[in-house]
């Protein structure tokens, strides 16, 4: 007996709906868990408290900010529905890891220069935590709401 697909059923990513809160938690719990567990094993303890500080951080407020852009109220822009799926992905990736690059650059280099914060280790870590949870968060929020939303027929 052969297996077929059941083409009247949705795929399960289809299935359940985009929702923003259940999003952005597991945008926070995924990474905290992963490099929190990567830093206890190795026992690399800056990497265990950046695991839910700057890497989870980041990923929740980066879905935060792009889930809320792309879900806008429930009504998709048109332009992110018609355009392909990579090059969706591949635009908002590329413009919040440049902003999060941005962001871990000042915070790293330019505020120990012209601020009483002294120069520490944490800082210099978040020139890559940030661009790569924010890349990261990014593909993953992108690519999870557009499997949800329905694409306009030609």
């Amino acid at each position: 007996m052969t297996a077929t697909k059941d083409s009247t059923r949705p795929s399960r990513a289809a299935a359940r709906p985009f929702t923003l809160w259940r999003e952005v938690l597991t945008a926070y719990a995924a990474p905290a868990l992963t490099a929190g567990t990567a830093g206890v094993v190795t026992g690399q303890a800056d990497l265990t408290l950046a695991a839910c500080t700057s890497i989870a951080g980041t990923s929740a407020v980066v879905a935060l900010l792009v889930g809320t852009w792309l879900h806008r109220g429930g009504r998709p822009r048109r332009w992110t529905t018609t355009l392909p799926r990579v090059a969706l992905t591949a635009l908002l990736v590329i413009a919040t890891t440049g902003a999060a690059a941005g962001l871990g650059w000042f915070t790293a280099h330019w505020l120990p220069a012209h601020t009483p914060l002294p120069t520490a280790p944490w800082l210099q870590r978040l020139r890559i935590d940030l661009p790569v949870s924010a890349a990261l968060a990014t593909t993953i929020i992108t690519l999870r709401w557009r499997s949800t939303t329905a694409t306009p027929r030609s």
